[in-house]
């Protein structure tokens, strides 16, 4: 697959984790295996559900991770020692890598990705693992709520203008379609990944001509198979759709062709389109869409539906791109265990604030369906050497409030972490966008309707195995 620049991003990381990276080396910890997870907070927007995204450009920076002669030379200005700057010049990647699929509702406090291996390593691509998952992460989930709001209309990712910065439109575009937009505005990502490209015209376009019905004629002659008119560069309603409606009928009708649609970019586009589609429809063009855009997202397209809008499809820019609404999503890397003498001694890092104390010890991940419903219950976090048997019955409690305690039967416990490193060596099964985004629709179905809420959405649960949670406890009355 061709790549989005030719570029080396091994030194695209926090300066910190080269100066630890420096005192291991010294202090003979070079070797010491250690365990990192990256697991997030809180969902973005107050939501139900993340969706996660952005895992095939960490396999992509893992697998080319390697120091170039121009990243000593200029480490060795920061002051490095010539065996340290040595030891990077013959850096070989050799962790294990497990991460969450792409397209999978995630929740707070889960291993979404997991490091093992020599600490050096495992510390030193945490700023990457965050970048490559947080930003894409937080898109995904983004456009997944815009796509709801939509009830089932096409959402097309209209944001590459308003992005903040080159990777991120390209990368805004793939995992906004991982969270179900019908395509993008975005060219190259769909050249790099299959996201489809769409498009008609620009107000440009319209004001280039001596008049609005030149404009569409013109269009509609070259696109006649796609031709989708913008009707706001002047007056909707007394000219956009009369010019609209004459160039429709002097072109395509005579070829056979039917328009696709018109699209309003401005102006109280609820009006408008009830207004729009009762001229279309006048016309005899009950078949020709109608594509809002202009500022959109979730909350104002739910409520142009609920106020009877004659929209067909959606183009949402900035919201989306951005998720200006909740532009952070606060996923973290942190130590959970070393190995020593061959046995894993588990790590915590405790905090005043509760959020911010760590689950310790080397994890895995499991989601409980119900056999009957086909709906997830819960998720459960065990240590690495439990396994949930699903043939017998499991008591589940809140790692919060202890006491709440709840036994389940006839359910099916699926691990979520999958392999993409195996002692450096990748073992990830790249998939097409169009498939991540299938996979995504149908984990998301299997979520109860009160998760999916934007507002006051149900707390879906995350639970510890009753081993892995005291092993916890112990460290917290331990380090009081």
């Amino acid at each position: 697959m061709k790549s989005l620049i030719d570029r080396n991003l091994t030194m695209l990381t926090d300066f910190y984790e080269i100066t630890m990276a420096n005192g291991y080396f010294s202090h003979g910890h070079k070797d010491t295996i250690a365990y990192f997870d990256m697991f997030f907070r809180q969902i973005p927007d107050s939501g139900g559900f993340a969706v996660m995204a952005g895992v095939e450009q960490l396999v992509d920076y893992l697998a080319n991770l390697k120091f170039s002669e121009e990243d000593i030379d200029y480490l060795r200005t920061k002051g490095f020692g010539e065996d340290f700057l040595d030891y990077l010049r013959n850096f070989k990647f050799s962790c294990d890598v497990w991460a969450v699929p792409e397209g999978t509702p995630v929740f707070p406090g889960e291993p979404i990705v997991k490091v093992r291996g020599p600490i050096i390593q495992a510390q030193f691509i945490e700023t990457m693992v965050l970048i490559c998952i947080n930003h894409q992460s937080l898109i995904a989930t983004k456009a997944n709520r815009i796509v709801r709001a939509a009830e089932g209309r096409p959402v097309m990712e209209f944001g590459s203008r308003r992005a903040q910065g080159f990777d991120g439109a390209v990368y805004g575009a793939r995992s906004a379609y991982i969270g179900g937009c019908a395509g993008t505005a975005c060219t190259i990502s769909d050249e790099l990944f299959g996201v489809p490209a769409l498009g008609t015209m620009a107000h440009s376009w319209v004001q280039m001509f001596d008049s609005e019905y030149d404009a569409f004629c013109a269009y509609a002659k070259r696109y006649p198979d796609s031709c989708t008119v913008l009707i706001d560069t002047y007056n909707v309603l007394k000219s956009g759709v009369p010019n609209a409606i004459r160039a429709f009928n002097d072109v395509l009708v005579p070829m056979g062709k039917r328009p696709k649609g018109v699209r309003i970019d401005s102006g109280d586009i609820t009006y408008l389109s009830k207004k729009v589609r009762k001229m279309l429809d006048e016309a005899g063009f009950e078949d020709c869409g109608i594509v809002a855009s202009n500022s959109l997202d979730e909350y104002i397209i739910r409520d142009m539906l609920i106020q009877g809008a004659k929209v067909s499809s959606f183009g949402v820019g900035e919201r989306l791109i951005t998720s200006s609404s909740s532009p952070v999503f606060g996923g973290v890397y942190k130590l959970c265990a070393v190995e020593k003498d061959g046995q894993i001694v588990p790590k915590i890092k405790l905090s005043e604030n509760v959020a911010k104390i760590t689950t310790p010890g080397s994890k895995k991940v499991y989601r409980l369906f119900d056999r009957e419903s086909g709906k997830a219950m819960a998720d459960l976090i065990t240590l690495d050497t439990e396994t949930v048997d699903d043939s017998k019955p499991y008591e589940l409690f809140d790692p919060n409030f202890t006491w709440k305690r709840k036994v389940i039967e006839n359910y099916e416990a699926k691990e979520l972490l999958e392999p993409l490193f195996i002692k450096g060596e990748c073992v990830f099964n790249r998939k097409p966008v169009k498939e991540i985004q299938d996979y995504c629709k149908a984990q998301i179905d299997t979520l109860w309707d009160e998760v999916l809420r934007f507002e006051n959405p149900h707390t879906y649960y995350v639970d510890l195995s009753q081993e892995l949670w005291d092993i916890k406890d112990s460290l917290l009355k331990s380090r009081k």
